[in-house]
């Protein structure tokens, strides 16, 4: 058997106006501190690719239009709806007003492996990222509903912020899906 690579125009992607008509993925993805453009560029792509509803850019964390974000992000940051809030604090307070269950993903005492989340369809999510050293900030995660933990088994004791984003949406995306 063999597999012939698809072309670009095979693919039968959306349009830009297409997918900011689409129906969303209910879930949030807070950048917490998150330093390099790169991730925060690889992040929108991972959250167009998924139609996550919109990213939430807090405190060091760039913003777009900048080229180092586009490098990575290849125009999702055009596509993909997203705010900047000064404190991810805040932020979080906010969605949590706005009936989003928030969740910080980050290892902690009584955190929830990721595969054991079983997200509720109908309710709306959103996901805490944080800083590629620190991760996510201690006040924020005491506002936060709860932790969910990705299982590791290596020597390294975290993902790369860019990667967990990926596996953590993913994972959202295959258990509650997109409504039609």
């Amino acid at each position: 058997m063999t597999n012939r690579k698809l072309r670009i125009d095979e693919l039968n992607r959306i349009s830009a106006e297409e997918f900011k008509a689409a129906s969303k993925l209910p879930l949030v993805v807070v950048l917490d501190n998150v330093r390099s453009l790169h991730n925060i560029g690889s992040v929108f792509r991972t959250c167009d690719a998924f139609r996550v509803e919109r990213i939430c850019l807090c405190g060091i964390t760039a913003v777009p239009p900048h080229p180092e974000i586009h490098k990575t992000a290849l125009g999702a940051e055009y596509t993909v709806e997203w705010e900047y809030v000064e404190n991810a604090v805040e932020a979080v307070e906010n969605l949590s007003a706005e009936g989003y269950e928030v969740h910080a993903v980050e290892q902690a005492e009584g955190s929830v492996l990721l595969q054991d989340v079983v997200p509720e369809r109908g309710k709306k999510y959103a996901v805490v990222l944080g800083n590629e050293v620190k991760g996510v900030q201690q006040a924020v995660i005491d506002r936060c509903r709860g932790c969910v933990e990705i299982p590791q088994y290596g020597t390294k004791h975290s993902l790369n912020v860019s990667v967990t984003a990926g596996i953590v949406v993913w994972d959202f995306f295959v258990k509650m899906g997109i409504d039609s």
